[in-house]
């Protein structure tokens, strides 16, 4: 397998082309121990030492040394990671669609708590995550709030908009039916 490398104006950065495909759609950026678990390739590249960051691409790795690391010492170790991971037949990330779900209803959970749910409680009611799919979010109104003539309205000029503010993720939000 041959893989072109290319030079970027920061020495630092290194980008590796392996001619397959590594993700479907989107960029995937590791910087640190926690994000680095969702690539298994990231992973036994940071492990080699003197890496400050891993961007994967559909089509590129591109690599960014720590100051004090040597390309002249690195470069054949990242490009027989990268071999050696390629031949398995792996993905580059893993379930990157399940996690990005993932991690945004983590996000709305965040948000809820700490936002709405108290604004909420105030007037005697509750709301409660239902589900979040295709970029909409069902929530349940409950307490003083599930029969208010404005609930509607309090639903999609107050939550959606906060919600939508700070998870762009998330389109709309809509009232949960059974």
């Amino acid at each position: 397998m041959l893989i072109e490398t290319q030079e970027t104006p920061d020495k630092n950065v290194l980008n590796f082309f392996p001619g397959k495909t590594l993700l479907k759609k989107g960029n995937a950026e590791f910087a640190d121990a926690k994000t680095i678990r969702k690539s298994p390739l990231a992973e036994q590249i940071f492990d080699l030492g003197g890496i400050k960051s891993v961007f994967i691409t559909p089509d590129m790795i591109s690599v960014t040394k720590e100051e004090q690391s040597s390309w002249e010492d690195l470069k054949p170790l990242v490009l027989a990671e990268i071999m050696d991971y390629l031949a398995t037949g792996r993905e580059a990330v893993i379930n990157e669609e399940k996690n990005s779900v993932e991690e945004t209803i983590q996000k709305i959970h965040g948000l809820l708590d700490a936002r709405i749910r108290p604004a909420v409680r105030q007037d005697g009611g509750d709301i409660v995550f239902k589900k979040y799919e295709n970029g909409t979010l069902f929530v349940e109104m409950q307490g003083t709030c599930a029969g208010c003539p404005y609930a509607m309205r309090t639903l999609k000029e107050g939550v959606e908009k906060i919600i939508k503010t700070y998870i762009p993720e998330v389109k709309s939000v809509e009232k949960y039916e059974n």
